[in-house]
């Protein structure tokens, strides 16, 4: 284990923000946090150098989570202009480590940075701590992936597990789906938990209970589930999303036997925490034929961390300098 002392600068950019902090090597918490325009600025490079005179501290390491694939040294976002070579950016900004994770890589590592404690917990009993983990995020997308410990580091396993067909476990199920295949060659798992996958399913409920069908947003939605008078279609929409969320994350943790625990991630599930705790997510969670009761063990965590993403770039590099987490 390395003892490490100063900052490093991390970083959570999306297509609209980008935030940026610093955070303690010694224990990785954070200080000196600002968000940037990620529309307004012309380039990354230019938003950290900005950071640093405003920040008013000096760091040759970093860690920046990004809302797009990394794949080499090359990056075009996928929903703003930025585009960058990684090592032009490090020559330039005269750094010694430059790390680019994608942005769920980051909220896998935040597991290891956030006390259990401070997350919302949904079922199950507790951790093995050095147990398999699997993450997964409802949002504009849906994210998946998983942790594994080899050698006393954790390993983050990228993938694209938001693509993979879903499974219906009812006959209304089995309708929705039916309704969806109508307008989507390939209905995926993120067609339905997603905030475009709650307009999918109110769209389709809407239709097979021969409901006017409205022109919607994912706020709408929920909206519409939480309203009083409550919209049926909306709040069959939400009930239905919490149970495919039980059987979606149920088939993650069966597939590498996750007795590190199930995160859920995303900004959606977050916005009716008490009202999901009360549906009947655990129970589809739980509903795993021969592997049930120990099912019924495995506790579920919902992160609502606002800092999740600079955490776990914090975490990722933190190890990556040779810390112990």
């Amino acid at each position: 284990m390395a003892q490490l002392s100063g900052v490093a600068l991390v970083g959570d950019v999306g297509g609209t923000n980008a935030r940026l902090s610093l955070v303690n090597l010694a224990d990785g918490s954070l200080s000196n946090t600002i968000i940037y325009s990620s529309v307004d600025n012309e380039s990354l490079e230019l938003v950290i150098k900005k950071y640093r005179e405003d920040a008013g501290v000096e760091f040759d390491s970093a860690c920046i989570a990004i809302a797009c694939p990394v794949n080499g040294d090359y990056i075009k976002m996928t929903n703003n202009h930025w585009e960058f070579s990684i090592s032009k950016m490090k020559e330039n900004l005269g750094l010694k480590e430059l790390v680019f994770i994608n942005d769920f890589t980051a909220m896998s590592m935040c597991t290891t940075a956030i006390d259990i404690k401070d997350m919302t917990q949904v079922g199950g009993e507790s951790i093995d701590p050095k147990a398999p983990k699997a993450i997964y995020g409802a949002g504009t997308g849906l994210g998946v992936g998983y942790l594994i410990n080899v050698n006393d580091k954790w390993i983050p396993l990228s993938t694209e597990g938001g693509h993979v067909d879903p499974s219906a476990t009812t006959s209304r199920q089995d309708d929705i789906l039916r309704e969806l295949r109508k307008n989507f060659k390939h209905v995926s798992a993120e067609r339905l938990l997603s905030g475009q996958g709650l307009v999918n399913l109110y769209k389709a409920i809407a239709t097979l209970n021969g409901h006017e069908v409205k022109d919607v947003e994912p706020c709408d939605v929920t909206a519409g589930a939480f309203a009083d008078p409550a919209c049926p279609d909306c709040k069959e929409a939400i009930d239905q999303f919490c149970a495919m969320m039980g059987v979606f994350g149920s088939n993650l943790a069966v597939n590498l036997l996750t007795k590190g625990g199930v995160y859920i991630a995303g900004g959606i599930v977050p916005r009716f925490i008490e009202y999901f705790k009360n549906s009947s997510f655990r129970e589809n969670f739980d509903n795993a034929g021969r592997f049930s009761e120990t099912m019924k063990k495995l506790p579920v965590y919902v992160i609502s961390h606002k800092d999740a993403g600079l955490l776990g770039a914090g975490a990722y590099i933190r190890q990556q300098l040779g810390a112990d987490l």
